[in-house]
Order: structure tokens, then C-alpha cells, then sequence
């Protein structure tokens, strides 16, 4: 008998630590026409009562397109909405940063969406951030 049918917690154990990276890889991936991935990323960086919002895109290849950044805030001081939105180029290997948003984080709720059009295709990201 093969010494992994003894060993089932084993198995699965190797299965889950292989298959665990590939499931979180494909949720925040998307193929583009070419079958290569795009990756979209809103990174949040915190400062001193500031918040910084940044929207990326991973490129494999050398790629370009239309993005839209739409951010809303809800806090103590009011709300506010932010779109930017332009032409992208992304150089293979490297990460773009097509927007950025600096705001208040004191007892803010942001939520930001990030729309790609490369070619034909669209993919999204977003992000919601909590109040204090």
C-alpha cells in the first residue's frame, strides 16, 4: 500500500498548503484577452489621523488601458465621493499606480472601487476600511 493512503492527515495537509495559495491567487486575479493575469490592488497605508489610498495594477506583460478610482467616505465630519479615472500604461514586471487619495481616517468609513478596462476586458478591486 503507497505510504500517503496510510498517512491521510498527511495528504491532506500537503493538498491544503498547495492549494490554499492558488485559491487566494485566483480570487484577486482575472485573465485578459491573452490569458495572462491582471492584478488590481487598492493598498491602504495609514499615517498620523491620515489615511492614503493607493490603486495598482500588476502587469505581467507590458499593458494598457482605462481605469476609474472611486472613493466614499462617511465619518464624523460628513461624507465625501473622489473619482478619478484616465489612460494607464503598464511596463512588464512593475507595478502602476494609476490614483491615489489622501484623507482623514478619524472615525472615517471608506469604501474605494477600482474598475480596469484592459482591451475588452474589466476586472475590479475594492476595499472598505472601518472607523475608529
Amino acid at each position: 500500500m503507497p505510504n500517503s493512503i496510510k498517512h491521510p492527515h498527511r495528504v491532506m495537509t500537503v493538498l491544503a498548503l498547495v492549494l490554499l495559495p492558488v485559491g487566494a491567487l485566483a480570487a484577486v486575479t482575472t485573465a485578459n484577452q491573452s490569458g495572462r493575469a491582471q492584478l488590481c490592488e487598492i493598498k491602504a497605508s495609514p499615517g498620523e489621523r491620515m489615511v492614503r489610498l493607493d490603486a495598482l495594477v500588476h502587469a505581467d506583460k507590458h499593458v494598457g488601458g482605462t481605469y476609474t478610482f472611486h472613493v466614499e467616505k462617511v465619518g464624523d465630519g460628513g461624507s465625501s465621493t473622489i473619482n478619478q479615472s484616465g489612460d494607464f500604461d503598464a511596463v512588464e514586471g512593475h507595478t502602476a499606480i494609476l490614483g491615489s487619495v489622501s484623507l482623514d481616517s478619524k472615525g472615517a468609513k471608506y469604501k474605494a472601487t477600482l474598475d480596469v478596462v484592459i482591451r475588452d476586458r474589466s476586472f475590479s478591486c475594492t476595499k472598505q476600511i472601518g472607523g475608529d
